[in-house]
């Protein structure tokens, strides 16, 4: 079990006590899983892929890639997410979920950071690091 397997299982966990409370109790419950968020006002520092690759770009600093870059992620611009929040809450009682609020497409990390260079015109390198045991 890796460092981060905690946070993975504590979602499981959380949406299973949501499911037993709806069936046990007959209550209406909306479960969302929520895909990496990003837009306006992300705070620099959050530690988020996103985030990190552009402050990293902004500071010419080297954009740190784990292996080769080739884990793939789903993002969902904040917007669309409060978009789904509302369509998910204002949804017929008996749609519980799980829906999956991201995006249908999904880039590598290194297309990412590619990206991120391009758009803040940056002098950054990507810099791949050894794939840590507990990536998602």
């Amino acid at each position: 079990i890796g460092p981060r397997s905690c946070y993975d299982e504590g979602k499981r966990c959380a949406e299973t006590l949501f499911f037993d409370y709806h069936r046990q109790h007959r209550l209406a419950i909306k479960v969302m899983r929520i895909f990496n968020t990003y837009g306006p006002r992300m705070h620099p520092n959050d530690g988020r892929v996103v985030s990190n690759f552009i402050m990293q770009a902004l500071r010419n600093e080297p954009i740190t890639v784990y292996g080769q870059g080739q884990q793939t992620r789903s993002f969902c611009y904040v917007d669309d997410l409060i978009e789904g929040m509302i369509r998910l809450m204002d949804s017929p009682d008996e749609v519980t979920g799980p829906v999956n609020v991201g995006n249908p497409g999904e880039f590598t990390m290194l297309e990412l950071a590619e990206q991120v260079i391009a758009l803040t015109g940056s002098r950054s390198m990507v810099d791949h690091r050894p794939l840590p045991q507990d990536d998602p």
